[in-house]
């Protein structure tokens, strides 16, 4: 993997006003305050694979996903990664450090190029601390990912590697309009290992056996679940049993 993208991206010639506009995070700002985030925002390329920031890194900036695909994973005691989401476009990361001021909690690396805006510490904070509306949208967000953190390692502790691989598609499923429960831009098989602890032949034979039963059909990066109370059974039950 390669190195944090702080220490080694080149920056690109971007224009981040629109861009800025489109961020969940920022909706609302006065315009004031926009002026200052992008005079201080550093808008940056990371290739897929590379490392965007590294557990134990001193958290320089706040970070803004504004296009591509980035996954958060932790580090297990034998080296192994363990997934834990993944960040889409309007995202944005890395605040636990400019809080508190200590090291960098996880990893995230790209699933494909990305664009990336990255906002100094100081400026970050006084962003912060003179709007009240992005503290609290920070706290919601603080109480999702622990949420989430915690059905996470529910999903590791059970024992049937396949039922995991269950468990957690059960859980990206959503209705669709129109009725249609879809898991929309699938996650590769290896990025679906890395969040459930196991090997990318096992979520290979996993999917493969809920394409068989008719329970799943793949259409494109999108999965449609053609029986969602079938699947909801298999998270209790071992399909293979």
């Amino acid at each position: 993997m390669q190195a944090g993208v702080e220490a080694q991206a080149a920056p690109t010639p971007q224009t981040v006003t629109i861009h800025l506009q489109k961020i969940p995070f920022l909706a609302g700002v006065d315009e004031a305050a926009l002026k200052l985030v992008e005079a201080a925002l550093v808008v940056k390329k990371v290739e897929r694979g590379h490392r965007v920031l590294e557990k134990g890194d001193t958290g320089e900036h706040l970070f803004f996903l504004l296009a591509g695909r980035l996954q958060v994973v932790d580090l297990h005691e034998d080296g192994r990664e363990i997934g834990l989401n993944f960040l889409a476009p309007g995202d944005y990361f890395g605040e636990l450090s400019i809080i508190d001021g200590l090291p960098r909690s996880a990893t995230v690396l790209a699933c494909e190029n990305s664009l990336i805006g990255l906002l100094p510490r100081a400026q970050a904070l006084e962003l912060i601390y003179h709007n009240p509306l992005l503290v609290e949208r920070m706290l919601k967000r603080m109480c999702t990912s622990i949420r989430n953190a915690t059905n996470y390692r529910a999903i590791v502790g059970i024992p049937q590697a396949f039922q995991r691989v269950f468990t957690l598609l059960n859980q990206f499923a959503k209705v669709a309009p129109g009725g249609l429960v879809v898991i929309e831009k699938l996650p590769t098989q290896q990025e679906i290992a890395i969040m459930v602890n196991t090997s990318r032949e096992t979520v290979s034979r996993a999917l493969n056996t809920l394409i068989e039963k008719g329970i799943v059909e793949k259409d494109l990066r999108r999965l449609i679940v053609r029986e969602p109370e079938a699947l909801r059974k298999a998270v209790m039950d071992d399909l293979n049993s």
